[in-house]
């Protein structure tokens, strides 16, 4: 999916679509009223809102008996971040998928997982026991 322009840095980017939010996509598709511009619209002819996107979650949340664990529509996009980042997606690609200027912002967005780092360490280890760093280091 193409972004045209992001909503705070006027920013065009391309979004990947997993397949359960494709299918979901596919069932909103069949359900929504086709005389409306957005693809996701609040009251009128208006897109939707974060605020009403934001409440809608709050609700389902109710719902899943899960208002208690603190989350908001905006963990959903750090736990993505982080999730693709300990899948080994290198950070230059996340930041453009995230749609980051500075890839500190996205440094901040992604957290490294205590299993990531210990495998990532003794990955490097191997090949520096087996000989296969060759450098010289001043």
């Amino acid at each position: 999916m193409h972004l045209y322009q992001g909503e705070k840095n006027s920013q065009g980017r391309v979004v990947y679509l997993a397949d359960d939010a494709l299918f979901a996509l596919r069932r909103w598709l069949k359900r929504r009223d086709p005389e409306k511009q957005f693809l996701f619209y609040g009251q009128g002819e208006r897109p939707l809102s974060y605020s009403a996107a934001a409440s809608r979650f709050k609700k389902y949340l109710a719902r899943a008996k899960l208002t208690e664990k603190g989350y908001t529509v905006h963990c959903c996009r750090h736990t993505m971040a982080s999730e693709l980042l300990n899948a080994g997606m290198r950070l230059e690609v996340l930041q453009q998928l995230l749609g980051h200027q500075d890839i500190e912002v996205t440094r901040r967005y992604a957290r490294l997982t205590d299993s990531t780092r210990r495998e990532e360490y003794f990955r490097a280890m191997a090949k520096i026991e087996k000989g296969e760093i060759d450098g010289t280091y001043r």
